[in-house]
């Protein structure tokens, strides 16, 4: 059964949780290098085939588990202006992908992802929550940007300095990107 086919609740959550569970557990203990799909599916309760059934191999499964590990797990915090707003989220943004914890998810991601459906669901991720702040910014009467926009200006450039040019990034190139793009935080429309 391939992953996009799995309903959701019943045995396939529970063995998804568990296993999803002794990978995190796995390697915060021993170090991703030393996982293999054996020591997963001893600590997870299930059989070593259970996880081949179910992920493929090793690196589909790391896959699947960084995807859901840069999945947020909160709403973008509303500051009362698009600017400030989109300015905060792009500096979370850039200090959880470019940590060290975050870089290796996304690199999981990408690496057991051969039809891009991760990549996809990870963009998707940013999108919604660009989607919520600007949703809260034609509420207050501020004029928006199109998502995509904000995902080609904002998004785009922070993860590919992430992923390719990583020195000196810092909350003011997050923020300059939002200025870029809205004009300094701070200033009206």
């Amino acid at each position: 059964m391939s992953k996009q086919m799995v309903r959701p609740g019943g045995r396939s959550a529970r063995v998804q949780a568990s296993v999803h569970t002794a990978v995190r557990e796995l390697e915060a203990e021993v170090g991703r290098d030393a996982l293999t799909v054996p020591l997963v599916a001893q600590r997870a309760g299930v059989t070593p085939s259970t996880i081949y059934r179910r992920w493929g191999d090793l690196t589909e499964l790391l896959s699947d588990v960084a995807v859901e590990r840069l999945r947020p797990d909160t709403a973008p915090k509303d500051h009362g202006a698009l600017a400030s707003d989109l300015a905060a989220w792009a500096e979370q943004f850039l200090d959880e992908m470019a940590s060290p914890a975050g870089r290796a998810y996304i690199r999981d991601a990408l690496l057991g992802d051969p039809d891009g459906t991760n990549a996809g669901q990870c963009s998707a991720y940013a999108a919604d929550q660009v989607d919520l702040i600007l949703a809260r910014a034609t509420e207050r009467g501020d004029d928006i940007p199109e998502v995509e926009t904000v995902i080609d200006r904002v998004v785009a450039p922070l993860m590919y300095r992430i992923l390719f040019r990583p020195a000196g990034l810092d909350a003011a190139y997050a923020r300059g990107l939002v200025a870029g793009l809205l004009g300094p935080v701070g200033e009206d429309g």
